[in-house]
């Protein structure tokens, strides 16, 4: 019951108790002339001679004890495992059956947690089922896929040089080769390849990039024609890249009097 309705009930309650004592009414025909009974007429009478018009509000009906409650220490447990694993009211239940040896039914379990206001979790706490959780994957022969990509760096002061670093990264070895280019387009995308064909020690099979500029047709059937097979990935799919793309996060220190183009580095390992 809400404030505004306690106090139009409070009010209703004293007028009732004021037109009894007016004249020469009596009890039972106010209570008749209200519709309530004269219990509850004698009851108010008395909550207002012992606590004024806040005893005519209506007092909480939860018993004075409840024998059959679940137990605080339990509670607090369903709130623990509810607001540090994310568990369901099934799953909790069967948790305590399991380890603690506490019976609690699900529907109790339920009504906790709606007391408690953790009935209903966020979105990105909600359970997902397996075939939409990530999964990580990688190959198992080296060269068998090599994830390709490009990160601009910067623009050099008082130049309209742009510095672009290409990225490729072996899916099973993590063996990463990167150059860093003034200039973003298919020619350097090719340059790049062929640079980082050199410098592998096996062979590569396909090569996996996003759908920029730089990786279409001509860089496309570059490769094709190197019996080198090239698979785009998704758009808006930046996460099947994701090996690349993590490295991309890293800072990579660049030297400006080397001259542009032949900066690289080969990290090996897991």
């Amino acid at each position: 019951m809400t404030k505004a309705e306690q106090t139009r009930l409070r009010t209703w309650r004293l007028k009732v108790l004021q037109r009894a004592g007016e004249g020469s009414r009596n009890v039972a025909q106010t209570c008749r002339h209200f519709g309530i009974s004269r219990q509850a007429f004698y009851r108010w009478q008395r909550r207002y001679a012992a606590h004024g018009e806040a005893g005519l509000c209506d007092r909480p009906r939860r018993p004075h004890r409840s024998p059959r409650a679940t137990a605080q220490d339990i509670v607090s447990k369903i709130l623990y495992l509810r607001q540090t694993y994310h568990f369901g009211p099934g799953k909790i239940a069967d948790y305590l059956q399991r380890f603690r040896r506490v019976k609690v039914a699900r529907s109790s379990v339920h009504r906790i947690l709606g007391r408690h206001g953790m009935s209903r979790l966020p979105a990105n706490q909600k359970y997902q089922p397996h075939r939409k959780r990530w999964q990580r994957y990688e190959k198992a022969q080296p060269g068998h896929r090599l994830q390709v990509d490009v990160k601009f760096l910067e623009r050099i002061p008082g130049t309209r040089t742009r510095l672009y670093q290409f990225t490729a990264i072996d899916d099973c070895t993590r063996i990463r080769v990167l150059k860093v280019y003034d200039a973003c387009n298919q020619r350097t995308a090719i340059r790049f390849i062929d640079d980082v064909r050199r410098r592998l020690p096996f062979r590569i099979h396909v090569i996996q990039t996003d759908n920029g500029a730089e990786f279409q047709s001509q860089f496309h059937w570059h490769v094709g024609a190197s019996d080198i097979r090239h698979v785009y990935i998704r758009p808006r799919t930046p996460h099947l890249n994701g090996k690349v793309e993590r490295s991309h996060q890293e800072v990579v220190d660049i030297h400006v009097p080397y001259p542009i183009g032949s900066f690289s580095k080969n990290v090996g390992g897991r």
